[in-house]
């Protein structure tokens, strides 16, 4: 029998979760010990916009995240060429700091 690493983890994607949610609209807020990611769509012309998914994470983990996230980007561009940027007029923000709200 194959012994398997220690540090190895097993992650299971079902079948629900693996067709993934779109979002072009991120707020992010966060207080001393916890991030709030609240993945948003937002359909053009429509008086309302649904949060489609939430992540809370510690600013350890949030902070390892942006760091994954910057050495993707730099893989694709190097992969694909540099990600062209929309105007702001043309498109949402992306990172917005709300007052929270129960």
């Amino acid at each position: 029998m194959e012994e398997k690493p220690k540090n190895q983890i097993n992650i299971e994607l079902t079948d629900e979760v693996a067709g993934g949610v779109y979002s072009n609209l991120a707020i992010i807020t966060h207080s001393p010990t916890e991030f709030i990611l609240d993945f948003v769509s937002m359909m053009p012309g429509a008086p309302k916009a649904k949060v489609k998914s939430r992540i809370v994470m510690t600013p350890q983990h949030a902070k390892r995240l942006f760091k994954a996230l910057g050495e993707n980007l730099s893989k694709y561009e190097s992969q694909f060429g540099p990600i062209k940027e929309v105007s702001g007029e043309m498109m949402p923000p992306f990172t917005m700091s709300p007052k929270a709200q129960a």
